[in-house]
């Protein structure tokens, strides 16, 4: 078994001002404007965000694919624009999977096949190769496929033979674009486990793009929000639910709902109220601990209580505070910039 890094507090991604456009015939589209973002070693980090936000544009950078218009970036302790070769030896990239035969492997070719050519892509020799998809195979979940056939394969198999494929030469950090997109949830669940096993047996930094909420929930140490082209928040979680958005809090009284609310609107971490009815709609920071002292209160002047409904913010009400719209806006109506994402370009 490999030995487990020891994670450290040191940066294995830190980007300044990384920008791209893109230029075309009817103009130019400045699909990431001035990213700055770090990334610890052992963190796994959602990149989130709609559709032509920029995600996959930036991945892209990262990644050496595409060059910054802009900006100046370190991965795996490799300068970007100076020594791309040294990024390309230290990372593992797993693009989107669009399509149900989409991915990065050959379908006509056997599992086993495909990661020894990959090994040797990498210069392993042929015995490296082996050991590493043997323990790749059995880690994944892949373990009597080796002769089968890519094509043959279920979409959840397929991508995590492109994991292998991104892993077998021991990357510093693993980049995912979308890896859930298209797969049923019962797969989406166990890619998932086998995500978080990679950094809990194999110390390996995860930096994945996604608009899943609840994959950025269950996944993610931290998340970073990207909004046309510009990082907008990023935090913890939990954290940054808390943070940007508060609890929400519904009370419904007996009476008098006009007085219910002047004495709640006093209350300590109330940030916005309003009634419709007998019911009083609050936000409120940790709403949990709020609440004790607001149902004195409303006792204390005889108003008694209906019902009570305590909410946790979610990732997208984050992004509908913060700019207005919902992270599930992902239209698929393409800008020159969504179609420029798709297009690597040097």
């Amino acid at each position: 078994m490999p030995r487990l890094r020891k994670r450290v507090d040191m940066a294995i991604i830190e980007a300044h001002g990384l920008a791209r456009t893109f230029r075309s015939r009817r103009g130019s589209v400045d699909a990431v404007r001035g990213v700055d973002l770090t990334v610890k070693q052992g963190e796994i980090v959602g990149f989130l965000g709609p559709n032509g936000a920029g995600k996959t544009t930036t991945l892209r950078m990262l990644t050496t694919l595409l060059r910054p218009t802009a900006g100046t970036a370190t991965v795996a302790g490799a300068d970007l624009l100076k020594d791309p070769l040294g990024v390309r030896r230290r990372i593992g990239y797993v693009p989107q999977a669009i399509g149900a035969t989409a991915g990065g492997t050959d379908p006509n070719c056997q599992v086993g096949e495909e990661l020894a050519t990959q090994g040797r892509v990498y210069r392993l020799s042929a015995r490296q190769a082996a050991e590493r998809a043997g323990l790749l195979t059995g880690q994944l979940d892949l373990a009597g496929l080796e002769r089968r056939q890519c094509k043959t394969l279920s979409g959840g198999q397929r991508r995590r033979l492109e994991i292998a494929l991104g892993l077998i030469h021991s990357p510093v950090v693993l980049f995912l674009d979308e890896p859930t997109t298209g797969l049923d949830p019962q797969s989406r669940s166990n890619l998932w486990q086998h995500i978080r096993g990679l950094r809990e047996r194999l110390g390996t930094t995860v930096f994945l793009t996604t608009h899943y909420l609840d994959e950025a929930d269950a996944l993610c140490d931290r998340v970073l929000v990207i909004d046309n082209g510009k990082i907008i928040a990023e935090g913890v979680p939990e954290e940054l639910k808390r943070r940007i958005s508060g609890d929400v809090v519904t009370l419904s009284v007996s009476r008098d709902p006009e007085r219910a609310q002047a004495i709640l609107s006093g209350q300590p971490g109330v940030r916005e109220i309003a009634a419709e009815g007998r019911a009083i709609r609050m936000t409120v920071t940790h709403g949990e601990e709020a609440l004790p002292a607001m149902l004195r209160a409303l006792d204390a002047d005889g108003i008694a209580m209906e019902s009570i409904q305590l909410a946790r913010p979610t990732l997208d009400d984050v992004f509908l505070t913060l700019t207005g719209r919902s992270l599930r806006d992902d239209s698929p109506s393409a800008t020159a910039g969504d179609a420029a994402q798709r297009t690597p370009r040097s």
